[in-house]
C-alpha cells in the first residue's frame, strides 16, 4: 500500500488560549500556505500563521451571518486541489462537533489526503481551569458530551432519560441559547433539582467566567449574566467544590 500524500490539515485550534496550542498545530500554521480558520479562533492563534500565507475567515457562528457548511467544503477542495499546504484550523478539538465528517467526505470524493490533528476541547480546559475533574472515582466514572441545539437548531434530540440515568459527567457544547428547554429535559428524565451545574463562559480565555448554581436554577443563573461568548454546561456531582478539594 502506497504512502498517502497530505495536503490538506484538519487541525484543532484548542478553546483559546494560545499556550494551549498544540506543537503540531504550531507548527503546521508557521509552514501553511493556504489557512482557512474558524472565527472563535483568535489573533494571537493567527499571528503564528506564516506570514506569506493566505487567511481565509470561514467563521461559522450560532446565530450570526456565517459561511455555509457547503461553501467552506467548496473551498477547502479547491484550495487543496492548488497543490499547496492548506491547513482547516478549527475551534477545539476538530472531532468534537467540528463539522469534520463534511470536510473529510468532500477532500475523500476529489482523492485529496488529509490528516486530522486534534487540539484541546472546551469541557477538558473549563474543568482545568477551575481545577475540577470531570471524572472522579466512586462519583463519576464517565463523561457525556452533547451538543445544545439540534442539527436545524431547536433543542436537540437526545435520549434524555439514558442521559439522566447514566451518572457522570454531563457536558453540554453551545449550551446557553436553549439551556431552559435542555434543563427542563433533564429534570423530567430524573436527574435532581439541585445536582451541582456550571455554566462556563469562553473557558480559557482571559475574559472566562463561571456561573454555579443547582441545576433547575442555572437557566435564570446564566440568563442574568447575559454571556456573549462560547457558553460551556458541566453536570454532575464532580461539579460540586466541597468532592475536588
Amino acid at each position: 500500500m502506497g504512502v498517502k500524500m497530505v495536503s490538506v490539515f484538519l487541525a484543532g485550534a484548542g478553546p483559546g488560549d494560545p499556550e494551549l496550542l498544540t506543537l503540531k498545530t504550531a507548527r503546521l500554521l508557521a509552514t501553511a500556505e493556504v489557512v482557512l480558520h474558524d472565527s472563535l479562533v483568535g489573533p494571537e492563534i493567527l499571528a503564528l500563521i506564516n506570514p506569506v500565507a493566505e487567511i481565509v475567515d470561514v467563521g461559522k457562528r450560532c446565530g450570526q451571518a456565517s459561511t455555509a457548511q457547503a461553501e467552506i467544503c467548496r473551498l477547502l477542495v479547491a484550495y487543496a486541489q492548488t497543490g499547496k499546504l492548506v491547513v482547516r484550523l478549527k475551534g477545539g478539538d476538530p472531532v468534537i462537533f467540528g463539522r469534520l465528517t463534511e470536510e473529510m467526505e468532500a477532500l475523500r470524493a476529489v482523492g485529496v489526503g488529509f490528516d486530522v490533528v486534534p487540539g484541546v476541547t472546551a469541557a477538558s480546559a473549563a474543568a482545568a481551569g477551575l481545577s475540577l475533574s470531570l471524572t472522579q472515582r466512586r462519583i463519576a466514572r464517565g463523561v457525556h458530551i452533547i451538543t445544545g441545539h439540534g442539527a436545524d437548531h431547536g433543542l436537540p434530540t437526545h435520549d434524555w432519560t439514558a442521559l439522566a440515568q447514566a451518572g457522570g459527567t454531563l457536558a453540554i457544547y453551545m449550551g446557553s441559547k436553549y439551556l431552559p428547554g435542555l434543563v427542563e429535559k433533564l429534570l423530567q428524565a430524573g436527574l435532581s433539582e439541585d445536582v451541582p451545574a456550571i455554566a462556563v463562559e469562553s473557558a480559557s480565555l482571559p475574559g472566562m467566567r463561571v456561573l454555579r448554581a443547582g441545576l433547575a436554577t442555572l437557566p435564570g443563573v446564566v440568563l442574568a449574566a447575559r454571556p456573549r461568548g462560547p457558553v460551556l454546561v458541566l453536570v454532575g456531582q464532580a461539579m460540586a467544590l466541597e468532592t475536588n478539594h
